[in-house]
């Protein structure tokens, strides 16, 4: 556990926020940028959760502590229940979390060379992006991740809307890499974390109706939803939030913000006030 979260007590009205992303994975935030903006804002704890990376967790966690910002060890996982893209974020693992990590690393190696081999067949059909080492600075020039390489298309007009732009990765070589949610959750739980449901309501993901969510529940030892999310609807929240409480689940509460055109919410921190005592996290 991290020392700044060992026997933290927070006010009910703290501000937290339990999902955003750096540069780390697909955030346009980096982790010194965010940080900084956190600690300007006064968060008395957040949960910074690059997709698949538990290594930039902890790095986060030691920047944020040069500054005295409790970060809570955290990262989400990209999962497939079913059919369905699951993302489950995965909150207070410990020391021992060698084999949730290497869960996101083979994940991560895989997208990372098929990006390269999607690029590579990019530049052999004549594809040329002059701005490349401007629009890539915060990888060194290099394409490392899908959004590296749409950014790429986007920013030489070679891809003016959603439907061109996937059809050119596609025809590209384009790969999903998902590892099914059964291992990630019984990795995350031997590491001593919890699992919570991320933005359930997701229309563009996966909408997780109360049959969905039964049927999730009993083949899988969810921990929680994520139920305060800025895409959720009113209707959705209370209905989630409701679904929560019927259930014993935990509740959390993210904004997922990637830059600071979305910067973090500041959700009361009462509003999670279950799951922040699970990790060792009094609210008052």
């Amino acid at each position: 556990m991290n020392p700044l979260t060992s026997q933290l007590v927070l006010a009910p009205d703290d501000a937290i926020d339990l999902q955003m992303h750096t540069t780390y994975s697909d955030g346009r935030w980096t982790p010194e940028q965010l940080v900084d903006y956190l600690v300007s804002e006064q968060f008395g704890l957040v949960a910074v959760t690059d997709h698949d990376r538990i290594d930039a967790s902890l790095a986060i966690q030691q920047l944020a502590a040069q500054k005295g910002l409790p970060v809570l060890a955290a990262v989400e996982m990209t999962t497939r229940w079913r059919s369905y893209p699951t993302d489950i974020l995965c909150y207070g693992f410990s020391s021992q979390h060698d084999e949730l990590k290497a869960l996101g690393d083979a994940l991560l190696q895989a997208q990372q060379e098929n990006v390269r081999e999607v690029y590579e067949h990019l530049v052999q059909e004549g594809y040329q992006f002059p701005r490349q080492q401007t629009l890539l600075a915060a990888t060194g020039g290099m394409p490392l991740r899908v959004s590296d390489i749409a950014n790429l298309l986007i920013g030489h007009r070679y891809a003016p809307n959603s439907t061109t732009l996937w059809k050119i990765l596609s025809d590209a070589g384009l790969r999903e890499f998902i590892n099914d949610i059964d291992p990630v959750i019984e990795a995350a739980h031997r590491a001593g974390a919890l699992c919570i449901l991320a933005h359930p309501g997701r229309e563009d993901i996966t909408r997780y109706s109360e049959t969905m969510l039964d049927q999730l529940c009993q083949e899988v030892a969810l921990d929680g939803l994520e139920v305060y999310y800025p895409l959720h609807s009113a209707e959705q929240t209370c209905m989630y939030l409701a679904y929560a409480q019927n259930h014993h689940l935990l509740t959390s509460a993210g904004s997922d913000s990637h830059s600071p055109d979305r910067p973090p919410i500041k959700y009361r921190a009462d509003l999670c006030r279950q799951l922040l005592a699970r990790v060792g996290i009094l609210v008052q």
